[in-house]
């Protein structure tokens, strides 16, 4: 992980491990993706109950959270909504033994990254972490000059990460964000789901409802008429395109 810090002077980046928190209340879960991730070179901490997940989430602050659904007390979809509600940018892994499509779209309509049904591989899991760190790295790495892009009536201003619909701030997770501003960015040209896994969330593999669900959500929040929308527009056969010419 890079922390890019500020002397006056110029920045600078420290390299440190990277955090992941796992959360899961059975023990043989915890522990081998607990092994796998500390083998790769993480910082893992293991929790089994959902208060705890929000306790060591606030104080130990993770850059990528693997995190059961069903725990004891407070559920993972739970703990997920307290992230996003204080506007958490860790990334977030949702592990389930429920693998039906409504199961992974409540998920990923909480705010969820990426969800994995058990039984899983936990080399598969590392690489995704891995994925997710390495986008947020290349992220880290940017030049910080305020940028600010338009198209039609939404602007972006990737440096301070706030988004308008015209004089009206959005509300916006996360990874919304980020997808608003890469469709912004290159309004006018069409993306398959796959190339917005991979250039949005880093992934060069991953369940493509995760788009799905983060367009309709950015079409509820932008679009006079979500079911008619006129800006983030769907390509037949292709995928998803934002309507205008990025400025």
């Amino acid at each position: 992980m890079l922390v890019r810090l500020r002397d006056g002077r110029r920045i600078y980046a420290l390299s440190v491990a990277t955090r992941v928190l796992v959360v899961d209340d059975d023990p043989t879960v915890s522990n081998v993706v607990s092994a796998y991730l500390t083998k790769a070179g993480y910082d893992a901490r293991v929790v089994a109950d959902g208060a705890s997940a929000v306790e060591v989430w606030q104080q130990w602050k993770p850059s990528v959270v693997v995190l059961d659904v069903m725990l004891p007390g407070l559920s993972g979809l739970e703990v997920l909504r307290r992230m996003r509600a204080a506007d958490d940018g860790a990334a977030v892994i949702m592990l389930s033994a429920r693998g039906e499509e409504e199961d992974r779209l409540v998920g990923l309509e909480v705010g969820a990254d990426d969800y994995v049904v058990k039984p899983f591989s936990p080399r598969e899991l590392t690489l995704r972490v891995q994925a997710m760190v390495r986008r947020e790295e290349r992220l880290a790495g940017l030049d910080l000059t305020p940028t600010k892009l338009s198209a039609g009536p939404v602007m972006v201003d990737t440096a301070a990460r706030r988004a308008y619909l015209g004089e009206n701030e959005l509300s916006l997770t996360h990874r919304e964000f980020d997808l608003l501003a890469y469709l912004v960015s290159h309004a006018g040209k069409a993306y398959t789901k796959a190339e917005l896994l991979r250039r949005v969330w880093g992934w060069d593999f991953g369940d493509s409802s995760t788009v799905t669900v983060h367009v309709r959500r950015l079409r509820e929040k932008i679009e006079a008429d979500p079911s008619d929308p006129k800006l983030v527009l769907t390509v037949p056969r292709t995928g998803y395109l934002f309507a205008g010419d990025a400025s």
